[in-house]
């Protein structure tokens, strides 16, 4: 593949330039790489999925002709990604290469160009960029429960806690999804820039039809630093600044949330820390402020101390304890039988990487999968401990749904309302 990166001026806002139909997007606080066209494609699946994709990956990359004259994350040759979750799931993980990428970060705006060998022998075509399109109302999508309705949902989380109490396991992650269809093709442009507008301070995304805002850092690298940030532990926010600030006092001294956030920060650590030279972690978990809730946050940073690349650890910390639980494979396992849905890429890694190997991946959370015929399936979860209650566990996803069913026009999901017993 031959590749050129240029400087350019540019200042408009990315969301607005992306394929209303097949959008390609990372951003964060305004900032990150969009991408148009469809230069490569690589398609895995099963249970060696990421590591298929990161060995064709490296043969790519050792093969392309990059002239890259910026030199920043995001820059040179990239590859778009989303993974999916389980080994068993129906869906395909991609890796898909743009023919024309646009970047802005730390103030400066580039563009590539990616062409395919039997390209290159032909002069440089010139890069075109879309013109910022108006902007739209976000869609109108009627959400409806998918195959596991709330009651469903309770149920398993009650099954759940039966089993940790019995000893099975120490936490699982329970996850529900919504349903609805979508009637514009410019729909997906407009929920994006609901999205970043909405939630500026996530990783705004969207690769083959998965689009979300994620809190979640799953795992980055840059010039051999490697840093991650492990979310568990939720609390709705406050009616006003008072009682805000009490959801989060509340949350940080939560021994049920500081528990479940402990065992997720325990088990990054120990899988990243094998491909480290050095890994500091937060000395506490602190709050992160989040539009519609609080959550635990704890950040790890290092030093990179074998060479892999961001996808290769992607593969490493996949699945985290944070969207799986522990152990782990006793986790899935329980996931499998309870949870009623193949999650297909939801709660699997979801990012870019480069030549290098350099790039940043997160977990795909508040996000849904939009499919060719325009259907729409949202989803959210919960991690489950050994006080969890059910009803609470529901409103929580409730609260996770917010994001990105409200990007697609749809009030938030609320739980039915037990009925009144009558007066005798």
């Amino acid at each position: 593949m031959r590749v050129r990166t240029v400087a350019v001026d540019e200042t408009a806002p990315l969301v607005p330039r992306l394929d209303p139909r097949h959008p390609l997007l990372w951003m964060r606080r305004g900032e990150g790489i969009i991408g148009i066209g469809e230069a490569l494609r690589i398609e895995t699946s099963g249970a060696t999925r990421i590591e298929d994709a990161a060995r064709a990956w490296r043969t790519v990359a050792a093969a392309a002709d990059v002239d890259d004259r910026v030199g920043l994350p995001g820059s040179g040759l990239v590859a778009f990604g989303a993974i999916a979750f389980a080994d068993e799931s129906a869906a395909t993980s991609v890796l898909v290469v743009p023919e024309i990428v646009l970047g802005r970060r730390d103030g400066r705006a580039w563009v590539t160009r990616i062409e395919r060998a039997d390209a290159a022998s032909e002069p440089p075509a010139p890069v075109e960029l879309p013109a910022p399109a108006p902007k739209r109302d976000v869609p109108r999508v009627r959400f409806d429960p998918g195959s596991v309705p709330p009651e469903a949902y309770t149920a398993a989380v009650e099954e759940a806690v039966r089993r940790i109490d019995a000893g099975e396991f120490e936490k699982v992650v329970l996850a529900r999804e919504l349903r609805g269809r979508l009637q514009e093709d410019a729909g997906l442009r407009a929920a994006l820039a609901k999205l970043a507008d909405d939630y500026p301070d996530t990783w705004v995304f969207a690769v083959d039809g998965l689009i979300g805002a994620s809190p979640e850092t799953l795992v980055r690298v840059d010039h051999g630093t490697v840093s991650a940030r492990v979310l568990a532990g939720t609390a709705s926010r406050g009616a006003d600044a008072a009682s805000d600030r009490a959801q989060a006092a509340r949350l940080a001294a939560s021994h049920k949330d500081l528990a479940e956030h402990a065992l997720a920060v325990e088990s990054a650590v120990l899988t990243l820390a094998p491909h480290t030279a050095r890994l500091d972690a937060s000395p506490e978990p602190f709050t992160l402020q989040l539009p519609n809730l609080w959550h635990l946050a704890t950040d790890l940073k290092g030093t990179l101390g074998d060479g892999s690349s961001s996808l290769e650890l992607a593969r490493a910390m996949h699945p985290t304890a944070a969207v799986a639980g522990t152990p782990r494979d006793v986790a899935l396992r329980a996931i499998a039988e309870l949870e009623g849905f193949d999650r297909g890429r939801y709660a699997g890694p979801v990012g870019w990487v480069d030549a290098d190997g350099d790039g940043e991946w997160a977990i795909a959370l508040r996000c849904a999968q939009v499919e060719p015929d325009g259907t729409v399936h949202a989803y959210a979860g919960c991690g489950i401990v050994h006080d969890s209650v059910s009803a609470e566990e529901l409103a929580e996803t409730d609260m996770k749904f917010r994001p990105i069913v409200e990007a697609f026009g749809a009030p938030p999901p609320s739980p039915p309302v037990p009925p009144v017993a009558p007066v005798e």
